[in-house]
Order: structure tokens, then C-alpha cells, then sequence
């Protein structure tokens, strides 16, 4: 019986370590051939991408127990869990993360559009726009915060807000929403980055006091509307932008391009909850994203030819549900202020959804998208 034991013993652990060696992905790299041979079905004609900030599971947990119950991602059916960390920590921060999402490639903390050697890579938003599709972003933080700054700038600085927001010139994303005025008119060079969007095309909008709701979006011309000189406050605060926004938005790009659109929408402050240790701002800002993202799978569901996608680029805070905790009124702890390393959940919708089922790198949602939407 020992004999035999042995006999089995060895080459079983000779054939695990060789299916480890085969099957692994060098930590740092994201390189993964998951998308290969996987977008033989039908494929969207829109791409809606939404990611809530620092959004983990355990949030998704809260704000579910905190709503009766009831959460929007029992609508979707499609469900995997990305590896989030970037090229040089295990705990990854938004810029490498939507960096990740962007360009799919793995890069250091704090990099924007580029690699870890500092090589820009294209972003699903510049290739959809080469292709002539229609693009957006849509934001509940400053437009040259780390997440949107990923789908339009190249910069190994993601502090560096005035420089994101130069390169923004360089862009030709047909709508933008989202706070940070101030990085494109007070500057420290002198220029009026507003006029210049002006001067290209752009219908540029203040309305840091005026609801979005009131304004007319029936321009031929691309479009941009600041929401607040800087951040934009906590929806707990009087922001009220988002929802209405969203709805506006994908009715705007849906008439631009007979090649369909992509568009960005991230609930920001979720994230921003989390580095308080403040679980009602992180509920209520996920309770307010829940209601973006229904109004996605509302207009996917309608139009029948468009991909819903909703993930996050990392947890923030260490947040759990705690014992004692009852239905709309839970006991939250967190164990940082800081990010964390556990896998994502990622959810799918519509045409192509099955794609994003399984475990996988972040790097791989970029590549799943970009087999899609057929950009080369």
C-alpha cells in the first residue's frame, strides 16, 4: 500500500506543478489569451461600461440588505470576478485599475495610459472613436480624476490635474459630464482650456448650480457640462445629477453614429465612502448607482442591441457586514482606509455577456470588449 501511494505520489505532483507552470500568469503582467476564439455569438452595437469605485462585493452586500433586500445586479445573469492588481502592488489604486479596463494593459499605481515603461497604449475610447463610433463619460468626480482621466490621457502622474486635463484637447469624446472646472480655467499657465474645447467644436456647460435636467442636449456638436468647480458633492449633499444624466446621455449618443457608441459611467464617491469609513456614504452613493445602472439595462433592454457591463477597479475599505446586523439596518466594520486585494465581481447583460462569466485578469475586460465592439 505505501509502494503504491508512492507511485501515485510523485507524478501526481510532477503533473501539478506542470499544469501550475502552463496555466499561470506572471504577477504584474495580466497577459492572459482568455478572449481567444470566445466571440463566436452575436455582438453589441453599444457598449455601456459602468464601474462603481471601490464597489466590492461587500458593498454590494450593505446596500442590498439596506434596500429590503433587493439589488439591481439580480438582473443580470452573466457574473465572473477580475484579478485586480496592478503591475507593481498587489493592492491596486484607480489609475493602474482603470488603466487596466482602458488599454488593458497592467501598469504601475498612479499611471495613466501607459505601462509600467511608461509606453502609451490606445484607449477603448480613442479606438471607438477611430472606428466612428459615438463616446461618453460620465462621472460623479472631476473629470481629471484618475478613473475618466484612464479613456482619454497618457501621464505618469495622476495628480498632475492640470496636464490630464490639457490632454482632454486631444480628445474627441463626443459627451462628457463630471465636476473639476477649475483644472481647465484656473490654471497656472494662463490658459483657458474651456474656450480652446470652445474653439474645437465643443458646446462647453457650467452647471454646477443648474439641473441637468433643464438643458438641451440636441446639438450636433460634441458636448461637455462641468457639474462643480472641483469634486462634486456627496449625493447625501444635493448632488442630483447623476440618473437624469445617464438617461440623457445614452439618448444623446444613441442618435450620433450609425456605428454605435461606448460610453463610460462611474459612481465615483462609492470609493470615496470607503477611505471614510463612512458606510452610509458608501450605501447611499451605491444605492444612487444601482439606479444609473437600471436606467443602462432599461435602455439595453429596449434598444436589444447593446452590452451592459458593471464591475469595479478595486474594494475600498475593507468593509464588512457584521454579526448583529438586520434587514435596513446592518453593523458595518472596515479594516482600512486604504484599498484592498480581493477579486471584483463583474457583471454582464445583452449581447456578448457571456463573455465576461469565470475568473480572469482586469487587463482581459479590456480585450473582451475590444473583440466585441470588432475595434482593431
Amino acid at each position: 500500500m505505501q509502494q503504491w501511494a508512492k507511485g501515485v505520489y510523485v507524478p501526481s505532483i510532477i503533473f501539478l506543478l506542470l499544469c501550475i507552470s502552463s496555466c499561470s500568469t506572471s504577477y504584474g503582467t495580466g497577459k492572459t489569451n482568455t478572449v481567444q476564439n470566445e466571440t463566436t455569438g452575436a455582438k453589441p452595437k453599444n457598449v455601456i461600461f459602468l464601474i462603481g469605485d471601490g464597489m466590492g462585493l461587500p458593498q454590494i452586500t450593505g446596500a442590498m440588505y439596506m434596500n429590503n433586500n433587493k439589488t439591481v445586479f439580480e438582473r443580470f445573469k452573466n457574473i465572473g470576478f477580475h484579478k485586480s492588481y496592478s503591475a507593481d502592488n498587489l493592492v491596486t489604486d484607480s489609475a493602474a485599475g482603470a488603466t487596466a479596463f482602458a488599454s488593458g494593459v497592467k501598469t504601475d499605481n498612479g499611471y495613466l495610459g501607459m505601462d509600467a515603461h511608461k509606453k502609451s497604449f490606445p484607449t477603448i475610447l480613442e479606438m471607438a472613436e477611430t472606428k466612428g463610433m459615438a463616446t461618453g463619460l460620465v462621472v460623479t468626480c472631476s473629470m481629471t480624476h484618475a478613473t475618466p482621466a484612464a479613456y482619454y490621457a497618457h501621464i505618469d502622474g495622476r495628480t498632475d490635474k492640470e496636464g490630464i486635463a490639457l490632454q482632454m484637447l486631444n480628445s474627441n469624446v463626443d459627451l462628457f459630464i463630471g465636476g473639476g472646472e477649475n483644472a481647465f480655467i484656473h490654471r497656472t499657465d494662463g490658459r483657458d482650456l474651456v474656450k480652446e474645447l470652445t474653439d474645437k467644436g465643443y458646446v462647453i456647460n457650467d452647471i454646477t448650480h443648474l439641473p441637468i435636467e433643464d438643458l438641451d442636449m440636441g446639438t450636433k456638436k460634441n458636448i461637455g457640462f462641468f457639474t462643480a468647480d472641483d469634486e462634486p458633492l456627496p449625493v447625501t449633499e444635493g448632488r442630483n445629477y447623476a440618473i437624469p444624466a445617464a438617461d440623457k446621455a445614452l439618448r444623446f449618443l444613441d442618435n450620433r453614429s450609425p456605428e454605435g457608441f461606448f460610453i463610460m459611467i462611474e459612481g465615483s464617491q462609492i470609493d470615496w465612502g470607503g477611505h471614510a469609513n463612512d458606510a452610509n456614504y458608501v450605501v447611499t452613493e451605491l444605492h444612487e448607482f444601482e439606479k444609473v445602472i437600471a436606467e443602462a439595462l432599461d435602455f439595453a433592454e429596449k434598444d436589444g442591441n447593446t452590452l451592459v457591463i458593471v464591475t469595479a477597479d478595486h474594494e475600498t475599505g475593507g468593509f464588512a457586514v457584521n454579526p448583529g446586523s438586520k434587514l435596513n439596518h446592518i453593523d458595518v466594520a472596515f479594516t482600512t482606509k486604504e484599498h484592498t486585494a480581493m477579486m471584483i465581481p463583474v457583471f454582464a447583460s445583452g449581447p456578448g455577456a457571456e463573455l465576461f462569466r469565470g475568473i480572469y485578469e482586469n487587463t482581459d475586460i479590456f480585450f473582451k470588449m475590444k473583440s466585441l465592439m470588432s475595434l482593431e
